[in-house]
């Protein structure tokens, strides 16, 4: 796949599926309604996890198309590895960032039901990758994948970037 279609594919997965984790249903939860007297330091740390985890989204989305040329769509996965920026720290920084994004809001909004949300979210992508994504990307790849399983962790980043995989470039990438 070339990078432009990478690009456009993966802008329409971000839309589709983090736009509606991380924006559509939030809204419907919160009205983007804040409380009437909200903890000024709260909100700041808030707008930070919001930023960060956008930011880091962001990114990954751009990885997956320039230097993986896929999308993060299952249909269009990309053609190698993708373990540049945050990949090389996180296994999963697409996740991570929809997390970081949403406990932002969940700061911001001061909802139970936004709370509630946000523990579904993290379980159900945690079972997702612990009984799907990783099992299927094994399978495929083998060893491979087990050495970046070896070195990069799944959801707490490395302090130092991985360089393993610069040896390896014909595998697949992971969210």
């Amino acid at each position: 796949m070339n990078r432009t279609s990478a690009a456009l594919g993966s802008v329409v997965w971000l839309v589709l599926a983090p736009g509606t984790v991380c924006g559509l249903v939030p809204w419907l939860i919160t009205g983007w309604r804040q409380p009437a007297d909200p903890a000024s330091w709260v909100d700041a740390v808030g707008w930070v996890l919001v930023l960060a985890g956008g930011a880091v989204l962001g990114h990954a989305f751009l990885a997956f198309a320039w230097h993986g040329r896929g999308t993060p769509a299952p249909a269009a996965p990309t053609e190698r590895l993708v373990v540049e920026g945050a990949y090389r720290y996180v296994r999963n920084p697409m996740y991570v960032a929809v997390v970081v994004l949403v406990l932002g809001q969940v700061l911001l909004f001061a909802t139970g039901g936004l709370f509630a949300y946000l523990v579904v979210i993290a379980l159900a992508q945690g079972a997702f990758v612990r009984g799907y994504e990783e099992p299927t990307l094994r399978e495929a790849y083998g060893p491979s994948y087990d050495e970046f399983c070896d070195h990069v962790p799944r959801w707490l980043p490395r302090l130092t970037p991985w360089r393993g995989a610069e040896r390896s470039p014909d595998r697949v990438g992971q969210r």
